[in-house]
């Protein structure tokens, strides 16, 4: 099977007009497992843009993202708002499908900046709110008594250690596996520390005080939020 090839396939025989497309994703790297999927971007002129399809193409499970200019650009910027610029990267790093090269590379340059330009600084207000949200679920972790609470309750502890960490390093964050990925290029100590915490909820918390520690500290009593 050939990611490239059937990508290239599918956009031309479902949208032969697109002014560019892009395959992106861990199946172009040597992290390809055999449950990869395809992750295509493509750029129409207008609608049916945009939306989101799932699909099964030739075998491969394939999430379509298909947007028209605008929409790239408004999800470019959405995406960056939270983080996590996971179109950019599709469209920067992934391999042509699809358009001229004048097209696809205003795409990809527009990517790519958005890229350098980095995630919003982290606001007071948000370090406080990631502080308390942290102490409070490692209050929970501390007394708890229920094996399957404390295995759910340390599943977050860890989420928003790692989470509050990228924020702190002024890094991209990511979801799922994206978030070992980014805090093993962000922090790779804390990332170590942070896997050999898991199932053990004194490593667990050890480590996730040590950041809030880099943080201000545990942050409960007085926390207030407006709104």
């Amino acid at each position: 099977m050939d990611p490239v090839r059937d990508a290239a396939a599918l956009v031309g025989e479902r949208y032969p007009e697109a002014i560019a497309a892009f395959l992106g994703g861990s199946v172009l790297s040597a992290r390809r497992t055999a449950t990869s999927d395809l992750d295509i971007v493509v750029v129409l002129t207008g609608p049916p843009a945009p939306f989101r399809e799932s699909l099964r193409w030739r075998g491969w499970p394939v999430e379509l993202f298909v947007h028209d200019p605008a929409s790239l650009e408004f999800f470019f910027g959405k995406d960056a708002a939270r983080r996590r610029p996971t179109l950019a990267r599709m469209c920067v790093s992934g391999v042509v499908l699809a358009g001229r090269p004048e097209d696809t590379a205003k795409f990809r340059e527009r990517g790519t900046a958005v890229i350098a330009a980095g995630p919003p600084p982290l606001s007071q207000p948000e370090l406080d709110r990631h502080r308390y949200e942290l102490t409070d679920l490692l209050d929970d972790l501390a007394g708890g008594t229920d094996p399957a609470e404390t295995a759910v309750i340390s599943w977050h502890v860890w989420t928003a250690t790692a989470e509050l960490a990228l924020m702190l390093a002024g890094h991209w964050g990511g979801s799922g596996k994206w978030l070992l990925r980014e805090l093993r290029d962000a922090d790779s100590g804390l990332a170590q520390r942070l896997v050999s915490a898991i199932g053990d909820p004194a490593l667990l918390m050890a480590a996730a005080d040590d950041l809030l520690g880099r943080a201000g500290g545990r942050h409960w009593a007085g926390y207030r939020a407006g709104g």
